[in-house]
């Protein structure tokens, strides 16, 4: 049987299927541009298109799978989106989901993960919720765009600590839960870094480590919406989840430290140091 990785042009789903294709999974990437797909992963992974607003799509991802790694599509900001698939799911009689998180969403009902963790358990599809830490890929992607221009950190997190993640490391724990469906069915699972970092310290390594001095200017709520909204042009769903996670962190819900991502995976979880000496090309101006 084989496994269905949906998000799979994006960094957490590729780094999914490497290692799923490591472990001898069969792996469909799922996606709505099949040509990427196909040129990103070769033949040794099926490509097909897949939408979560079009249900026609469903039973061509579904057959001959027996798991699924689910994402929520950023541009989905309502949990309901995700529901009909998840409908799908319950009826091809999935042996496992492991759905793509987010920690403390347990106890938090504001972010759309929360529902749709609920949603899944209530349909008794067997699951494994993966909780993680803020990607570290979050600074070498959506906010490098301020350190790179203005060597900032824009980030509306004000002194609160986050125990990052590496996107490769979720990825590994990912497709450990898949493989071992069986040992963690109808489990979740908190993965942080190894250390809780506050953004003047991630301001200080990335100085550091990229020889110009960045700081962390903390701006607030509404000035980070505004700027990410009307300069940056992306779209008003997502950032308003995004103020949402900021504003969880600043309740302290981002700190937590955990040996879980040992415990799955028998490794120590990448520094945030190390992730910024091998992603340096992501923070430095482009020539």
């Amino acid at each position: 049987m084989k496994i269905l990785v949906t998000g799979a042009s994006g960094n957490v789903g590729t780094y999914v299927i490497e290692e799923l294709l490591k472990m001898g999974e069969s792996v469909i990437a799922a996606g709505t541009n099949v040509e990427k797909l196909k040129q990103k992963f070769g033949e040794g992974v099926e490509a097909i298109y897949f939408d979560f607003t079009d249900e026609t799509t469903y039973n061509n991802a579904l057959k001959g799978v027996d798991r699924v790694f689910l994402m929520r599509p950023p541009h989905l900001g309502k949990p309901e989106d995700l529901y009909p698939f998840i409908n799908a799911m319950k009826k091809a009689s999935i042996k496992l989901v492991c759905f793509l998180s987010l920690m403390g969403v347990e106890s938090n009902p504001i972010p759309p993960h929360h529902k749709i963790e609920k949603y899944i358990e209530k349909c008794d599809v067997p699951f494994a919720h993966l909780r993680p830490g803020f990607f570290m890929q979050n600074l070498s992607g959506i906010h490098a765009q301020e350190i790179i221009e203005k060597n900032e950190i824009f980030v509306p997190a004000g002194k609160s600590k986050t125990s990052f993640i590496d996107a490769a490391d979720i990825g590994l724990a990912i497709a450990t839960l898949l493989h071992k469906h069986l040992e963690y069915k109808n489990t979740a699972h908190t993965i942080t870094g190894k250390e809780a970092l506050n953004y003047y310290q991630v301001a200080d390594i990335l100085s550091k480590v990229t020889g110009r001095k960045i700081t962390y200017i903390k701006p607030g709520y509404i000035k980070y919406r505004n700027d990410y909204i009307k300069k940056r042009g992306l779209e008003k769903d997502y950032v308003n989840v995004t103020v949402a996670l900021y504003f969880m962190t600043r309740m302290g819900t981002a700190k937590k430290v955990t040996n879980e991502f040992y415990r799955l995976t028998g490794k120590q979880p990448r520094s945030f140091e190390e992730f910024a000496k091998a992603n340096i090309k992501c923070f430095i101006p482009h020539e």
